[in-house]
């Protein structure tokens, strides 16, 4: 039976903290569905499809080096929904200190409850990834700062473009 796990969120940009949750759950994953979370009410940086596409660049290698085949899919419901439209055993949270434990832990506890069968999985960031946060890089970009250390290559190009001010 292969192993499916689904890792969830909104990737907005896809940041150097992603990358490591996605490495590590390709090493425990047959295939990995990175679902992208939409939602009408929110204006993302980076359309969807623009997400998608950097998660695939910047991630396709790594998971296949570790024998996973990696899908990126969007969903506008809830994630245990997702998880069952992929076929998901998992769903793949990652956590950088412990007021992520906590909020993750009660969504663990409501999906369980709503999608017994799907387990949530908890991998930690590691330590030099552990301050990065989407928000964050949004921020220093759109103030014209250096993301370079806290995204892909690609992705700092993507961001410095998003941002670039007209001369």
């Amino acid at each position: 039976m292969k192993r499916v796990g689904l890792y969830p969120g909104s990737f907005d940009p896809l940041t150097n903290g992603h990358v490591d949750i996605i490495v590590k759950a390709a090493a425990i994953c047959d295939r990995l569905v990175v679902a992208i979370g939409t939602h009408p009410a929110k204006t993302p940086l980076f359309a969807a499809d623009e997400r998608a596409t950097m998660i695939r660049e910047e991630c396709a290698s790594a998971a296949r080096a570790r024998g996973c085949e990696l899908d990126v899919v969007t969903f506008a419901d809830l994630a245990v929904e997702a998880a069952g439209r992929a076929g998901a055993s998992m769903i793949i949270r990652g956590l950088r200190d412990a007021s992520d434990f906590d909020y993750e832990m009660q969504m663990a506890g409501m999906n369980g409850i709503m999608a017994p069968a799907v387990q949530t999985v908890f991998l930690p960031a590691s330590p030099s990834m552990r301050h990065i946060t989407a928000t964050l890089v949004r921020q220093i970009a759109g103030m014209g700062g250096d993301v370079s250390p806290f995204v892909p290559a690609g992705v700092a190009r993507a961001l410095a473009a998003r941002f670039a001010r007209p001369k």
